[in-house]
């Protein structure tokens, strides 16, 4: 994909919203991804997850927001002219994702603003929001992310 069939900072004005999934959770994926990196039981053994206070084989949050990082890529990132992220302001898990829901959701710009110490960035801070097939909202977050203005020259003269 060329610059310019990218999207830029240009064109992530507040308000755009980018819709996320769907996105099937499966037993198999939630235990790969515990065995990997959150080896806890509520996310390795379907009794486990009952007993828990979680209600049944759950995913990680950890795995919760790498799914809605490939949702994210899905949608709307890979063709952004975007140059990485500085960080991530929170992340509030509010509901389990447990095994054989879908998650659908979306990302919505909150702001933006040029950067004045590097011209021909820009900060777009994004708010994200997971719902699993109930409508009940499973993941909240927001960040920053910085995107290439569609030309190089600052805008600000």
């Amino acid at each position: 994909m060329s610059d310019d069939d990218l999207l830029h900072f240009e064109d992530l004005s507040p308000g755009t919203v980018f819709p996320l999934g769907p996105k099937h959770v499966s037993a198999d994926e939630i235990i790969a991804f515990a065995m990997e990196f959150d080896a806890q039981p509520m996310h390795l053994d379907e009794e486990a997850g009952k007993n828990s206070i979680l209600g049944g084989l759950a995913a990680s949050g950890w795995h919760s927001c790498s799914m809605m990082m490939r949702m994210m890529s899905d949608s709307y990132l890979l063709r952004t002219a975007a140059e990485g992220a500085p960080g991530v302001d929170f992340v509030k898990w509010k509901k389990p994702v447990l095994a054989g829901d879908i998650l659908t959701g979306e990302t919505r710009v909150i702001d933006s603003r040029e950067l004045k110490s590097r011209p021909g960035i820009g900060i777009v801070s994004l708010r994200h929001e997971l719902r699993n097939q109930k409508g009940e909202t499973v993941l909240e977050s927001e960040n920053p992310v910085m995107v290439r203005l569609r030309t190089q020259e600052d805008s600000r003269s």
